[in-house]
């Protein structure tokens, strides 16, 4: 990452552009689809189409017809790598399409906890651009929250440390690291979404929960994966989702799972896997929920990350409309 001066003339840098960050939401240009009639605010990760960020923006409007999405990676870069001409060109290009943010997909806490064991599932090359040591965190954070508040998000998504055979002897100390986290981004008007990750410390419905009764905080939220769920192991809906405080969820990824006959799983297409999304889409509106949601595509079944999203989209719409909540 970069040194500290360069950390704070980014910081500053982007502190101006945020004054100006809502231009994104009312751009013109180009001609997108009505957006989608759910009173969820469906949302792609733009990396799962290409790293071609215009063209996944455009994808994402013209054809999906969606009017938010979710930032991971664009030009091959980890979006809190980006510099400030880059998010001038991000910021350029949103208005362009008509797109809001969901929230920034930073990599906050995917890192090894210090004095664990090293994680059988911590990577041995960067994943999705990056590479941060636990002492680099809180500049991580730094600049998730600046490049957020130019994108005109105040969601930042987060983790739960790479995942160790034994946490108890760490748990209580993450938990505080979590709190103290979510206590430092209140005074900046900024939530985390904690995602359960398949590969960390809270992977499942019934982790969630616990990471959640512990972390009291209004400003760390869930971002509820079921796919990642069910990677792990667990029968995400119905049995994860109801362990999970409803009034907690900040986001939603979504994205199938085939268990192969070794009993590993796979990713698959949305809609030929075995997540009962119909039930999910139709528990999470009597649940009240209608904040964002993104396809994350992962599968990589049709050949080109484009196409899959593409059959995947279709997929997740016909799921969505069978449940009632697209119309």
């Amino acid at each position: 990452m970069y040194s500290m001066a360069s950390r704070r003339n980014f910081l500053a840098a982007l502190g101006g552009a945020a004054a100006s960050s809502f231009l994104c939401r009312s751009g013109a240009g180009a001609s997108p689809l009505p957006p989608m009639n759910s009173r969820f605010k469906l949302s792609v990760i733009t990396d799962e189409i290409t790293q071609d960020f215009a063209h996944a923006l455009e994808i994402a409007s013209k054809e999906f017809g969606l009017a938010y999405v979710e930032l991971r990676t664009l030009w091959n870069k980890n979006i809190i790598n980006l510099d400030e001409k880059e998010i001038a060109e991000v910021r350029r290009l949103l208005g362009k399409f008509n797109l809001q943010v969901t929230d920034i997909a930073s990599p906050l806490f995917k890192t090894d906890w210090p004095g664990a064991p090293t994680s059988k599932y911590s990577p041995k090359t960067p994943q999705f651009g990056a590479d941060y040591t636990f002492a680099q965190q809180e500049e991580v954070l730094d600049r998730s929250i600046a490049i957020a508040r130019a994108l005109g998000t105040d969601c930042v998504r987060c983790f739960d440390f790479w995942r160790l055979d034994d946490p108890k002897p760490f748990r209580d100390s993450m938990d505080g690291k979590l709190r103290d986290t979510a206590a430092q981004v209140a005074s900046k008007k900024i939530t985390l979404l904690l995602e359960n990750e398949f590969a960390c410390n809270t992977a499942t419905g019934a982790e969630a929960a616990r990471t959640l009764q512990a972390v009291q905080s209004p400003n760390l939220k869930l971002n509820w994966d079921p796919g990642n769920a069910a990677y792990r192991g667990e029968l995400a809906f119905p049995e994860g989702f109801a362990k999970i405080p409803k009034e907690r969820l900040g986001h939603v990824h979504c994205k199938d799972v085939v268990r192969k006959a070794d009993g590993t799983y796979e990713w698959a297409a949305m809609g030929s896997g075995i997540i009962d999304y119909v039930g999910q889409f139709r528990a999470l509106a009597r649940a009240g929920y209608s904040g964002t949601m993104s396809l994350e595509t992962h599968w990589k079944g049709a050949g080109t990350p484009e196409e899959s999203s593409r059959q995947s989209w279709g997929g997740m719409k016909k799921l969505l409309s069978d449940a009632g909540e697209l119309r």
